[in-house]
């Protein structure tokens, strides 16, 4: 089986889909430069396989130690790139740190494919990429508006680079895969997520408030134009977003019908508003959470869902996790670090 370069492979996703290439036989180097992440991520992931993936504390922004890895690891076949700052908010406040982060990272990765001879590229974007869609739920064919953030922007400035880098008759292909919101843990209750700080999204510091290590969890209006005023988005399982990863490198180093650039939504094509997640976890856990509700805040889209048909048609993947499943694992990860 083929040996895949996993970039970001100790944060939140990234460790779901190094588990999910283990235990579908894939080879894995994990590189990550502890940023938002630690170490010891690996040793939930050895946990769950039984396997300790290789790991190098790197930059993937620095392209003489990404040369040094792909030179001493030889024969990747495929890279899947999560390593990017990742938090509307913050992007806001720190709009250059993510521009030289989410876009140095992409072209060193992109500059030394041809030389080691990878195959192809799966790259984390977002469903940011989509602005304020005009209709629900969003296809792939809606139209790339203007970013809401600077992290936003880096999506669709990231894509735009691969686009252009496929257009050149490199090499390797790319499937491009726009996320909606992922949320919960891996059931094990070994990774999950874990940011370093306070955290940026919601399922966390939701957990994190219930688990009382917060007062209460702020909600970002109350007065959208949506049933109960709070916005609205789609939560997809972790676990089932990893393994949408799986199946995007599989069909990209193995189906000769893979053009030379896919775009996939990945998502429930459902949508939840915050206060409905919010009540779900407190039905599915017994657990209150002291929240209020703050002002709008600025970069937040109103509403947004997905169509997966295109993955679930020619991906032959789909969702499958329920809301209620999801924030129960997400609880149970809050439970077990809190114990430790």
């Amino acid at each position: 089986m083929s040996k895949i370069l996993v970039t970001g492979g100790t944060g939140y996703i990234g460790s779901h889909t190094v588990v999910e290439l283990l235990e579908s036989g894939y080879e894995t180097v994990v590189v990550d430069n502890l940023s938002n992440s630690t170490a010891g991520v690996i040793n939930g992931i050895e946990g769950i396989t039984g396997i300790r993936p290789v790991f190098v504390k790197a930059d993937c922004t620095d392209k003489n130690a990404i040369h040094k890895i792909l030179k001493t690891e030889r024969n990747v076949m495929g890279i899947i790139h999560f390593a990017a700052s990742k938090s509307v908010g913050e992007s806001l406040s720190k709009p250059l740190t993510y521009y030289r982060n989410n876009i140095d990272s992409l072209l060193t990765l992109l500059e030394l494919m041809p030389e080691f001879n990878v195959k192809g590229l799966v790259f984390s974007s977002s469903c940011t990429v989509y602005g304020r869609p005009d209709l629900m739920p969003v296809g792939e064919d809606a139209p790339v508006k203007k970013a809401e953030s600077p992290y936003g922007n880096t999506k669709q400035i990231g894509e735009e680079i691969i686009r252009d880098a496929i257009g050149s008759d490199v090499s390797y292909k790319s499937i491009i895969l726009r996320y909606f919101n992922p949320i919960g843990a891996h059931p094990s209750a070994k990774i999950g997520e874990l940011p370093n700080g306070v955290p940026q999204n919601l399922v966390p510091f939701l957990t994190q408030t219930a688990a009382g290590i917060h007062k209460e969890l702020r909600v970002f209006g109350d007065d959208y134009s949506t049933p109960d005023g709070s916005c609205i988005r789609d939560y997809i399982n972790v676990v089932d977003l990893a393994k949408a990863h799986v199946t995007a490198i599989g069909r990209m180093l193995e189906n000769s019908d893979c053009k030379p650039l896919e775009y996939y939504n990945l998502g429930t094509g459902k949508g939840f508003s915050v206060l409905e997640l919010i009540h779900t976890f407190e039905n599915v856990t017994g657990v209150k959470v002291p929240y209020k509700i703050a002002g709008r805040r600025v970069g937040d889209i109103e509403q947004i869902w997905a169509d997966p048909r295109r993955a679930n048609e020619i991906l032959g993947w789909k969702a499958v996790e329920t809301l209620e499943n999801t924030l129960r694992s997400a609880w149970k990860w809050q439970q077990a670090i809190s114990n430790l």
